[in-house]
């Protein structure tokens, strides 16, 4: 599908969006509760979100709904991770076939403190031939089949009271309304195209389907989390073949079983470089020069210090110790006192782990491990 939009007139209007949706996606980044979880003695809050439901059936198959597919996936996956991690709480934003509405979904995930948000669908295509899942992350549409899926995922806002006020005049309908999400600064994009390339990974190496790839697109679900968050369509149910898988139980069980792998990847990896950064930062070292020990306080910015800056001040049993800090490294810190011994004949060097001075053949150790 293609659209005609006077070049005068779509410039301007592009310029007014993006200048008031910058603002607003700037003013909602500062404010949003940061949902990732970096200290691994946090529990963790998983946000399941089975769409469509109730009035809305979603995507309809011959003998299935999208809405019953999606749902009974999303309860074996919350199973799966609450028996596999008792540091993990799971929560629903359906356990029935209720109709939840789009922003009610996020606005769970946001309330809860999500570490991740996992929006689960079933897809339709009028060429039945196709087949095979495939996992967006927040983004710009790439294409006309990204646009499309959006635009039928964003659709059920229209089975919502008032919903052109709650959605701020959104038309899923209208190509312009997608203008602002080539604007959407996603503050974890990285990590919800971390976790979706190994949802896709796991649907083809577990459950051995086709793998449709990570994709991006403007979903308005996905929009307003503030967490790393992913929409999977899990397979079309306009395939006769995929749709008896989808609805089978053992179909249910791999879908479930393959989301619940990369969840235990992606869990893995973000506690790895978390326990990493907390190392790195208990075993900070750095090294100095010191050139002065008094038991009189001498201000840094004395003429005693010849100009130099940096100057650090440590208080060890009633002496105030003086030192410089350079760039903090072993090596340079030696050249620097050869430098500076001119001015400081009995300089010498001292290494600090976080802050505290230690002998420095333990700092040296610490380093070389």
């Amino acid at each position: 599908m293609r659209y005609r939009i006077n070049n005068a007139s779509f410039l301007l209007h592009r310029f007014v969006v993006s200048l008031v949706f910058s603002i607003v996606v700037f003013l909602f980044n500062q404010n949003a509760v940061s949902g990732q979880n970096n200290d691994t003695n946090k529990p963790w809050t998983v946000v399941i979100d089975p769409g469509h439901g109730g009035k809305d059936p979603g995507s309809l198959g011959r003998i299935s709904k999208e809405a019953d597919i999606v749902l009974g996936i999303g309860l074996k996956l919350g199973n799966y991770i609450e028996q596999n991690f008792h540091d993990v709480n799971v929560i629903y934003t359906r356990k029935t076939n209720k109709f939840v509405e789009l922003h009610k979904r996020a606005d769970i995930a946001n309330k809860n403190r999500a570490d991740l948000f996992i929006s689960l669908h079933a897809d339709w295509f009028s060429n039945s031939r196709i087949t095979g899942p495939s996992t967006y992350a927040m983004g710009l549409h790439k294409n006309e089949e990204n646009l499309a899926v959006a635009q039928k995922e964003n659709a059920v806002i229209v089975l919502e009271e008032d919903y052109t006020t709650k959605y701020e005049g959104y038309d899923p309908d209208s190509p312009e309304s997608y203008i602002i999400f080539s604007l959407m600064q996603n503050t974890y994009l990285d990590q919800s195209l971390e976790f979706a390339s190994y949802v896709q990974d796991q649907f083809r190496e577990r459950a051995k389907r086709r793998d449709r790839g990570v994709r991006q697109a403007g979903f308005l679900v996905l929009s307003q989390t503030t967490m790393p968050s992913v929409l999977i369509e899990t397979g079309f149910v306009s395939n006769p073949n995929e749709e008896r898988y989808l609805a089978s139980k053992q179909g249910q069980d791999y879908i479930a079983s393959a989301i619940y792998r990369a969840f235990r990847e992606f869990k893995k990896n973000i506690e790895d470089k978390s326990n990493f950064t907390t190392l790195h930062q208990q075993n900070r070292i750095r090294f100095m020069v010191q050139v002065s020990a008094s038991r009189k306080r001498i201000s840094t910015d004395s003429d005693f210090f010849k100009g130099y800056k940096n100057v650090h001040e440590f208080k060890i049993d009633k002496i105030y110790k003086y030192a410089f800090l350079d760039s903090g490294t072993y090596n340079e810190t030696l050249a620097f006192r050869k430098k500076i011994q001119k001015d400081f004949p009995g300089a010498f060097l001292i290494a600090l782990k976080n802050d505290t001075i230690i002998p420095v053949r333990e700092a040296l150790k610490i380093i070389n491990r």
